[in-house]
């Protein structure tokens, strides 16, 4: 007779892998959508902040690429000159977009409301910080220094084009791991706004938790947030919610000022020999 032993870890959460932008930096993930419409705006070709979110989260390059496979956008750029954007055009976008997306970081750099709380606040417990982004390294290098300047400076922090795939694929987040020198992976959490970064979460093995509020999901400054009536603020809240819930996160919360409450269940979680 054979006996099946299921392994488990019950100890405690050992790293929090946070995204940057709408997570961490720049309320509202504003950064990137910026770079993005004045890419194809000085491509003659019109895009909408909301169609410039729909791939957010995944490496830039691609995102590039998505965003030209969009039919609608597709559509506009064959009016506007003759044939559907091919490869070329995506590697010609990718570099005129890398000097606009600098601009709009440097533009959009300040920490999150709680972010530096937070962080001191895992530190404090022993957790170690991680850090992984769909931005290049040369992209991250403004911000990285911006952010040292507010006193946040996470333990590692990897770039979708330091990898062999960004995400949805667990590749940043487990080479976050073994930068962090983590022992398990279910004792790890990823936080992010977009649903593809929970897919990378979930695809290493690790809790994830959904940022609703701050990031891509709902895309507003902090003071345009407080300013919508509260009826408003609700269905825009509940919207967010269902999106990262529906892509797989364990928890969401509103920003991360809220973390440390939910790594406090997790924890318990952990405790009953409960994994990811």
């Amino acid at each position: 007779m054979y006996f099946h032993y299921q392994r488990s870890y019950r100890g405690p959460i050992q790293a929090v892998i946070l995204d940057w932008a709408g997570t961490t930096v720049d309320y509202g993930s504003l950064a990137p959508v910026a770079a993005f419409v004045r890419l194809f705006a000085e491509q003659e070709v019109t895009i909408s902040a909301a169609e410039a979110r729909g791939p957010m989260g995944l490496e830039k390059r691609e995102h590039i690429r998505q965003l030209c496979q969009t039919p609608a956008i597709a559509a506009r750029w064959r009016e506007r000159h003759g044939r559907e954007p091919n490869a070329v055009d995506v590697d010609r976008l990718y570099e005129t977009f890398v000097p606009l997306q600098l601009a709009a970081i440097r533009d959009h750099a300040q920490l999150i409301p709680g972010c530096r709380e937070t962080v001191a606040a895992l530190r404090e417990r022993g957790i170690r910080i991680g850090a992984n982004t769909g931005y290049s390294r040369e992209m991250m290098e403004p911000l990285l220094l911006a952010a040292a300047e507010q006193r946040y400076m996470p333990d590692s922090t990897v770039c979708a084009t330091e990898v062999p795939r960004g995400r949805p694929y667990p590749c940043m987040s487990l080479k976050n791991v073994i930068e962090l020198g983590v022992e398990a992976v279910q004792s790890c959490v990823k936080v992010d706004d977009t649903v593809p970064g929970i897919e990378e979460g979930l695809n290493a093995g690790m809790w994830t938790v959904g940022i609703a509020i701050s990031g891509n999901e709902i895309g507003l400054t902090l003071a345009d947030w407080r300013a919508l009536p509260q009826l408003e603020q609700g269905r825009r809240r509940t919207r967010a919610r269902q999106r990262l819930l529906g892509g797989g996160a364990h928890y969401v919360i509103d920003t991360i000022a809220d973390l440390p409450s939910c790594l406090d269940i997790i924890e318990a979680r952990l405790a009953r020999g409960e994994r990811p």
